[in-house]
């Protein structure tokens, strides 16, 4: 990543896929109760590229180090590559393991179009209306229970790359991302880009913040791949929380990286930093009634971009913020082990209540096949989310009609094909969605201007 200035922060991270192998010998540190609003232990991903490193070095002079103190700590997955085809069979099979050990999994979402303003991270959707089918399929897949997801770093902390059009639209496309994650899974915890402590101000944050919808989100992260201290940090959102109160925004809270904070701050890039130490251990037993967790968002041991190649897993990086580090709490493995292969790519339950209330009558039914309509409304705009149902039998191809109010436009449309813009509008499915099993449900998504309440679908195979 490019250094812009003594006060960026970010590195870049891998976009490579990984692979399910596990280390053996590791201890796990898991969280207690909480002080925020999350309780249980983090799930410790077994196909993280140090894991697979200890496991494919064992007889390494660091390998132990690099084991017990980072290999067997919970961290973030990241889903950087854009895959609109697979991300949602990616997600499932991650969150389902999560779940399956009844464990906490953190994913970092980091696909937003123009990431990074075209530093070592460079990357991201090719658009924004491609981002929001590759975000309405990354939601499908995260099931029902608690995940923590830490959505797009620096999308709001750095923006001087952005016009003001190009500012807006990425806001509303934090919005519209937050509301579709949220609706899919309402137990998914989903936090914002709050920058660090040394960058952008508390009150500056704040306004950002607010302007990407954080009143639908649960709050804001900070520090992700920085190293200013976790006190720091934790006063840092306190004003900022403080400042989203006086806009009327109350019960936000934060998360914070500690993967390298354990020593000097400074100088953005660890590649060469022999001072950086990994920081507070994973956990959601915080103590802090504003604090959700400190987690591990960056990897300790990826390569920020100045010396190796951004997102690369370094053994000597690792065992550098290793080495004389404290000892992680020593507890028991979890009970419930991990599936040995990856859970059905199925949509998740669709009982789970959406965020807005569901039709109040029953959806209408046409040929095989049946559609309702939710609509999350703002001032000015709104977007819907639309289920399409197979009946007795399963369905090959599908048509929806909407029935818009008067005045309504569509703006953008992900996981269907759209005819028409406004008055009355059929969607049919796209290649990846058209077969529906009985009884099974689809999901497609629009966006538009105007007022969307009063919407009606009905839907044909």
């Amino acid at each position: 990543m490019a250094i812009l200035s003594s006060r960026r922060r970010s590195a870049a991270i891998s976009t490579a896929a990984v692979a399910g192998l596990a280390a053996a010998g590791v201890c796990f540190a898991v969280g207690g109760a909480s002080a925020g609003t999350v309780s249980g232990s983090l799930y410790r991903d077994p196909g993280s590229a140090v894991v697979r490193w200890v496991a494919a070095n064992p007889g390494d002079s660091r390998a132990a180090v690099i084991r017990d103190k980072i290999a067997s700590q919970p961290q973030a997955r990241w889903y950087a590559n854009f895959n609109p085809s697979t991300i949602q069979s990616e997600v499932s099979g991650f969150v389902g393991a999560a779940n399956a050990a009844q464990q906490i999994p953190v994913l970092s979402v980091y696909e937003i179009p123009n990431r990074d303003c075209g530093g070592a991270s460079a990357g991201g959707a090719p658009d924004l209306n491609q981002y929001q089918t590759w975000v309405s399929n990354f939601a499908r897949g995260l099931g029902n229970q608690t995940v923590l997801i830490i959505l797009e770093t620096d999308s709001l902390a750095l923006q001087t790359c952005l016009s003001p059009s190009e500012l807006s639209a990425r806001n509303q496309a934090l919005t519209t991302a937050t509301q579709t994650i949220k609706s899919a899974n309402p137990n998914a915890k989903v936090y914002l880009d709050g920058g660090h402590s040394t960058w952008n101000s508390a009150n500056d944050t704040a306004n950002r913040l607010r302007a990407a919808g954080v009143q639908y989100a649960d709050g804001f992260f900070t520090n992700v791949s920085n190293f200013n201290p976790t006190s720091s940090e934790a006063n840092f959102g306190r004003a900022v929380i403080s400042a989203l109160n006086g806009m009327g925004i109350s019960g936000k809270r934060q998360v914070i990286d500690t993967s390298r904070n354990g020593g000097a701050a400074g100088d953005w890039c660890a590649d060469d930093n022999t001072d950086r130490r990994i920081g507070q251990y994973p956990t959601t037993n915080t103590g802090d009634a504003n604090i959700d967790a400190y987690l591990w968002v960056k990897p300790p041991g990826e390569a920020d971009g100045c010396r190796y190649t951004a997102g690369s897993f370094q053994p000597d990086l690792a065992f550098s913020l290793a080495n004389g580090a404290p000892n992680p709490p020593t507890t028991a493995p979890p009970t419930t082990n991990p599936p040995t292969s990856a859970p059905p790519t199925t949509a998740p339950p669709t009982t789970a209540p959406p965020t807005t209330a569901p039709p109040t009558t029953p959806p209408p039914t046409g040929n095989g096949c049946s559609a309702s309509v939710a609509i999350n409304q703002w001032n000015g705009g709104f977007t819907a989310s639309v289920n399409v149902t197979a009946g007795s039998a399963a369905i090959n191809g599908w048509t929806v009609t909407v029935a818009l109010p008067g005045g309504a436009a569509i703006t953008g449309t992900w996981n269907a094909q759209a005819s028409g813009t406004s008055g009355t509008v059929r969607f049919t499915n796209v290649g990846y969605n058209g077969q529906v099993g009985a009884g099974q449900t689809t999901n497609f998504g629009f966006q538009g201007t105007g007022t969307g309440q009063g919407a009606t679908a009905t839907c044909a195979a």
